[in-house]
């Protein structure tokens, strides 16, 4: 690969809001892309700690329920609202797909915590590129909702392992939007002779 291709690629990733996916559906093959992309992601000690439950087609309104039961649980009675409540199962419809994003350290070898969780981080981030690639949209979604252990125990991530939210993928369905970043002059520091 061509550096300016590498380089193109990591400059034109975003993330796209929900509101901004087709509903339309996702080629299978552009998922198991993905994921093999997420694979190859670096981890200490060859742990792999990854993992990832991939909901599609009706598949999502369950999500949506045990979404919607995290919501009701997570939230204050007086800050309660049914509305919102109604908003969190609906929403798993707005994107054709969604993907949870699990970390499950490697009891044998202990491996430290960030570094585990940084690996998954990775594997989502190769994820991410691959899907901007296919000229996919997507966000990785980590409210407490998203995280909640009622989601973690539905997903099978028992403790140690944790639920770190979820990537939803879809079509964009306006224009790939531009990105801006500050200098990178102005974040690092050269240390020299």
């Amino acid at each position: 690969m061509q550096p300016q291709a590498l380089y193109d690629v990591l400059k034109d990733r975003r993330s796209i809001n929900l509101r901004d996916l087709l509903p339309d559906p996702i080629e299978p093959t552009s998922l198991e892309q993905m994921l093999e992309a997420a694979n190859w992601a670096p981890s200490h000690g060859h742990t792999e700690p990854w993992r990832f439950t991939v909901f599609v087609g009706e598949a999502r309104r369950t999500l949506g329920e045990v979404l919607a039961e995290a919501y009701r649980l997570g939230t204050p009675a007086e800050r309660f609202d049914a509305a919102a409540m109604a908003f969190t199962r609906a929403r798993v419809l707005l994107a054709p797909v969604w993907i949870s994003i699990g970390v499950e350290p490697d009891v044998v070898k202990k491996m430290p915590e960030w570094e585990e969780i940084s690996a998954v981080a990775m594997a989502v981030h190769n994820m991410h590129l691959m899907a901007c690639s296919l000229g996919l949209g997507c966000k990785w979604s980590s409210g407490a909702t998203s995280r909640h252990p009622h989601v973690a125990q539905f997903l099978g991530l028992h403790p140690p392992a944790q639920l770190l939210g979820f990537l939803y993928v879809g079509k964009p369905a306006k224009a790939w939007p531009l990105g801006q970043r500050q200098p990178i002059a102005d974040k690092v520091k050269w240390v020299l002779d």
